[in-house]
């Protein structure tokens, strides 16, 4: 085969139609348009969100009370038990646990949770520790420090 005897398959290629070319296209004069109104003029339509002159859903709806969204943290969570892949004594930080294929996507760091048990004295250096996560490193001989990420 060459380039020159490429061609796409069979009907999967349309041909784009011609509007208002004459009555003879089938989609002459007013172009499929239908006659006069809004959306037959240029730059015809309406805007999204638009309920021809209803009060719009987003303006109906109540707005109260504060939120803090755009400054959320988001943390990745690992669990304590997860942690029992490491050596004892070894230092576990970001670097380490993307070695380990335990961080698939890191948001503003990664928080500790205390779900299972910690059988090995490990050195933790992560951004944020749930209280029971932190004693119970500890209690296993560990650190858990806090460090910016």
């Amino acid at each position: 085969m060459k380039l020159h005897e490429l061609s796409p398959a069979p009907g999967s290629t349309d041909v784009a139609k011609r509007k208002g070319r004459g009555p003879a296209s089938g989609n002459g004069k007013t172009a499929g348009r239908g006659h006069k109104g809004q959306k037959a003029r240029s730059g015809g339509g309406v805007r999204p969100g638009f309920e021809g002159g209803q009060m719009p859903l987003q303006r109906r709806m109540p707005k109260r009370g504060f939120t803090n969204a755009r400054f959320k943290k988001v943390y990745a969570n690992v669990n304590l038990s997860d942690l029992n892949r490491f050596e004892a004594g070894a230092v576990v930080d970001v670097a380490a646990l993307k070695e380990k294929g335990l961080l698939k996507q890191l948001h503003d760091g990664v928080k500790v949770l205390s779900d299972g048990e910690l059988t090995k004295n490990l050195e933790v250096r992560l951004q944020a520790y749930s209280a029971a996560a932190k004693e119970k490193i500890e209690a296993a001989g560990g650190r858990a420090e806090v460090v910016d990420l």
